[in-house]
């Protein structure tokens, strides 16, 4: 840690990142830097390929954040985010490639060990977890509005502390942030108390869209572009439907598809870039399943990229999970 600290302090011009469709903990890590390392006087540039959701954008600073880059001239130093392969930035990883120093900080347990200083933790609940004991340690002072992007972050990675990454430590820090002037309340209204029309009507679809495999054990959601389009949504707006699909009796895999819109104009049946995004019960290693498409992620929370059908995805998965 103080190898990296010692990076972070000589860094002038710095670039801070994390992966495209990004979630709570990675819009909550991407702010907390940004705060950090402005009260140490540095030049800082906030990326994310994908548009906020909406329900992250009471965060401070997330007005901040561009989503284009076409140079890495202006900086010295990247520092990556909640990312277990430089590649999840998206097309932007090219260019942060050629900045001399990539600090890599992540919690996932498939991460590549990508950049020139790594900090992995994979007994951490969320990567603002991490970046609570950094800050610790480089002494930044933990204002309420550092104090909200760490909470929002471990909040929202831990499914409001439901999920099995939950321990004695997330609470020990919820509660030294509540301590600094975080609002639970607000939080939780932010990011779960609020939905557009479109969203629910997205809801409706994607729920509508859900297969069972034949023994049961895997449900399947997809989320296609003409949902999109007939909603009036955005695809951060999918944010959390998995969950779901998780929650059905019996299922130990939910998995979500959705089609990318960067896909540009194809013919229906025609391969198609799509995300999936896996989810277990905890009795099935998803990072596992993931990691043999190029993917990667955690025991229950996995997800990769490809191109193909939608028929053809569903047909793999549900071979790849029979025996489950």
């Amino acid at each position: 840690m103080d190898h990296l600290i010692h990076r972070l302090n000589n860094s002038r011009n710095v670039l801070i990142t994390t992966h495209a469709s990004p979630d709570g903990d990675a819009i909550g890590s991407l702010l907390a830097m940004n705060l950090a390392l402005r009260g140490k006087h540095k030049q800082i540039t906030l990326y994310n390929e994908s548009p906020i959701p909406a329900v992250y954008r009471f965060l401070p600073g997330v007005h901040s954040v561009i989503n284009q880059m076409n140079s890495a001239a202006p900086f010295d130093t990247a520092v990556v985010l909640d990312c277990g392969d430089l590649q999840r930035v998206g097309d932007a990883a090219r260019i942060i490639n050629q900045i001399p120093e990539i600090i890599n900080i992540d919690h996932h347990i498939t991460n590549t060990r990508f950049g020139t200083c790594q900090m992995i933790d994979v007994q951490a609940c969320a990567c603002t977890e991490i970046l609570y004991h950094l800050f610790e340690r480089m002494h930044v002072p933990f204002t309420r509005e550092l104090a909200t992007c760490i909470y929002t972050g471990i909040l929202t990675d831990t499914g409001s502390f439901r999920f099995s990454n939950t321990n004695r430590t997330t609470f020990q820090i919820c509660e030294n942030m509540v301590a600094r002037g975080v609002d639970p309340f607000q939080v939780a209204q932010h990011v779960y108390g609020t939905y557009s029309l479109g969203r629910i009507k997205l809801l409706n679809l994607a729920l509508d869209s859900i297969e069972i495999s034949e023994n049961g054990k895997v449900s399947l959601m997809a989320l296609t572009r003409a949902m999109l389009n007939e909603t009036g949504t955005q695809p951060e707006d999918s944010d959390g439907m998995i969950n779901y699909a998780r929650r059905i009796q019996d299922v130990k895999i939910a998995v979500l598809i959705q089609e990318q819109t960067n896909g540009g104009d194809r013919s229906l049946g025609q391969r198609r870039p799509y995300h999936v995004s896996l989810r277990s019960d905890g009795s099935v290693d998803v990072a596992a399943i993931a990691a043999m498409f190029g993917g990667g992620g955690h025991q229950s929370a996995a997800g990769f990229s490809i191109e193909s059908t939608l028929t053809e995805i569903k047909d793999q998965i549900l071979q790849m999970t029979k025996s489950i």
